[in-house]
């Protein structure tokens, strides 16, 4: 389910009486100086403890059995992951399994817990606001590679290549392989030759490619779309995108590991 249906079917919950909505934002930060340590287990830990020591203390038994059946899930859920936490975990979870949402995210979030009668959205909601689903298009010449994101992670990879036999962009799979673009195995006359085709036909080429992006774009429900390029070829492809750019990066990332990739366009 995409998140912000998710977001959606949460907003329409709300629980009676004893059958609350546990709410959990856990900071799982390695890089965060005050988690070096591992402190966010000390947090988890006590986060838990303090609502069922309150129930204890409520003499409310339903209530207690409920909390403490979400206990046991949320622990399952962290611990069997623990060795694949990333930045951080946001969970949502009631004992009748009306509501169940857990994820490991790439961002940072702010450790809190709730136990209430509706789910406590404002963390998540901010995040999917600030990285909503988006489209980066990577250009390097006659390559293109564009990456889909959401959350800050990396939802799909989609690779073309312009093939000078057909006059055609293809699209292929796998990683992309260095072609006269880059010089990979060639002699300086062929790139010398490959560059000045491109500079004859760069306009015409992206022009081509331009719908096919544009599509993808409405196809996949981007709310943000970004060009990473040198400035000649993202510009030149800007241009002719029908859906506006957010951002154009003057960077030729388009052989850059992904996750630079997302740093240097979101920070």
């Amino acid at each position: 389910m995409e998140l912000t249906e998710q977001i959606k079917q949460l907003e329409h919950v709300k629980q009676d009486g004893t059958n609350k909505v546990f709410s959990m934002y856990l900071n799982t930060d390695p890089s965060d100086p005050e988690q070096q340590a591992g402190e966010w287990k000390i947090h988890f830990k006590n986060g838990l403890r303090n609502f069922e020591s309150y129930l204890e203390e409520s003499n409310n038994k339903e209530e207690l059995e409920n909390f403490q059946l979400v206990k046991q899930k949320a622990e399952k859920y962290v611990h069997s992951n623990e060795q694949y936490l990333q930045r951080g975990v946001i969970l949502f979870a009631s004992a009748d399994e009306r509501v169940w949402y857990a994820t490991k995210v790439q961002l940072g979030v702010e450790t809190e817990f709730y136990w209430e009668e509706t789910p406590q959205l404002d963390q998540l909601k901010k995040l999917h606001w600030e990285f909503p689903k988006s489209g980066i298009i990577l250009v390097q010449q006659d390559q293109i590679k564009v990456v889909e994101t959401a959350m800050n992670e990396i939802l799909d990879e989609f690779h073309y290549e312009f093939d000078v036999n057909t006059d055609h962009w293809r699209q292929f799979t796998g990683p992309h392989k260095a072609g006269a673009s880059m010089g990979a195995g060639g002699k300086s006359t062929q790139q010398d030759n490959f560059k000045e085709r491109y500079q004859a036909n760069r306009q015409r080429w992206y022009k081509q490619i331009a719908p096919k992006m544009d599509k993808m774009a409405k196809d996949h429900d981007w709310k943000k779309l970004f060009v990473v390029g040198e400035s000649d070829g993202s510009h030149e492809l800007e241009e002719y995108l029908n859906k506006p750019v957010t951002q154009v990066i003057h960077k030729n990332m388009l052989d850059h590991e992904e996750t630079e990739v997302l740093k240097t366009v979101f920070g």
